[in-house]
């Protein structure tokens, strides 16, 4: 028969078992035998609470972003015009062909070009500068930073009304400064003249984003180690050596997506020429965008959303394009 002292053996070796090799009291709940935290099981009422919650932005992304793509896309394909909405028959291509059969189409195909690529390239260039500039410490940075960042929290549209005063030919300070100095002898009327009015939305524009550039560069200079500088010095780089061979590729991937940011946004930005020559003069600084907007202000839908899906179309192929290329010279460096 057992004894007492057996008995007290038994229980003491009980306790020491269920208590774990460190005595906290064997294996907490909800973990598993690796000491990680078990997975919870995926079942039809978890599912059903994950839909709950995500339908009601599902639904307002549908009404309000899918359904006016698909009704304003269809309505691109039909004779819809505000001055006789009881023929909408189906036309097919011909509100395509009337765009292009546009005599203003050249122009605003030009101006888009000019628009497009004569803002993205000072921007890209200053904005690098700036970034450069203000990486490096020195006195008052922080307001140099939020002056310059600044333009990027207002409205492009009180931007062009604010450099349409500035490029007034009678009062404005841009024929003010340039007759000061010597290089124009007469105040120049910058707006109205076809030679000069996509000239100053193109300068408005640069000065607009050159912001976007700064804020984004500055924050990918930021997050080169500073050993890569130090082993650089000691190999004895230069500034130029070091900016191409360290800097640019270190940070050329956020280049590569904010270059292709900014040329979708530019391609769509009507607010600053609406702000500072609504198009004109003579469609002399009408974009695609902005000649699309002028269209539906006249009533014919049908055309005006053509020419919003040849600028969809336009902007996905050149996302594909742009990525790819600078996917493969990613992979080339790597």
């Amino acid at each position: 028969m057992p004894t007492a002292s057996d008995t007290t053996k038994t229980t003491e070796t009980t306790k020491s078992v269920s208590a774990g090799p460190s005595g906290t009291g064997g294996t907490p709940p909800g973990r598993g035998a690796q000491g990680g935290r078990r997975k919870p099981e995926f079942t039809a009422r978890r599912g059903f609470l994950i839909a709950a919650f995500m339908a009601p932005a599902a639904v307002f992304v549908a009404v309000f972003t899918y359904y006016p793509m698909i009704a304003g896309s269809q309505m691109a394909f039909r004779n819809w015009k505000l001055a006789d909405l009881t023929d909408t028959s189906w036309v097919g291509l011909k509100n395509f062909r009337d765009v292009f059969a546009d005599p203003a189409w050249g122009t605003v195909l030009g101006n888009t070009g000019i628009w497009v690529f004569g803002s993205i390239v000072p921007q890209l260039v200053i904005g690098f500068a700036l970034a450069l500039w203000l990486r490096k410490k020195f006195r008052f940075r922080g307001l140099y930073q939020a002056l310059i960042f600044f333009p990027w929290a207002i409205s492009g549209f009180l931007i062009g009304i604010l450099f349409r005063w500035m490029f007034n030919s009678e009062f404005g300070v841009v024929n003010d400064l340039l007759q000061k100095v010597g290089l124009i002898d007469e105040p120049v009327a910058w707006l109205a003249d076809p030679q000069t009015a996509m000239f100053a939305v193109v300068v408005a524009n640069i000065w607009y984003g050159v912001t976007f550039f700064t804020i984004m560069i500055l924050a990918a200079l930021q997050s080169i180690p500073e050993e890569l500088y130090e082993a650089a010095a000691l190999d004895g780089a230069g500034k130029v050596r070091t900016l191409f061979q360290i800097t640019i590729p270190y940070i050329r991937v956020t280049l590569a997506l904010t270059v292709l940011l900014r040329v979708i946004w530019i391609f769509n930005f009507p607010d600053l020429i609406f702000g500072m020559t609504g198009g004109g003069p003579n469609n002399e600084t009408h974009i695609v965008t902005t000649w699309m907007i002028k269209i539906t202000q006249q009533g014919d839908y049908g055309r005006a959303s053509a020419l919003g899906l040849i600028v969809v179309a336009t902007l996905l192929v050149f996302a594909v394009f742009f990525l790819l290329a600078t996917r493969e010279k990613r992979e080339v460096k790597s």
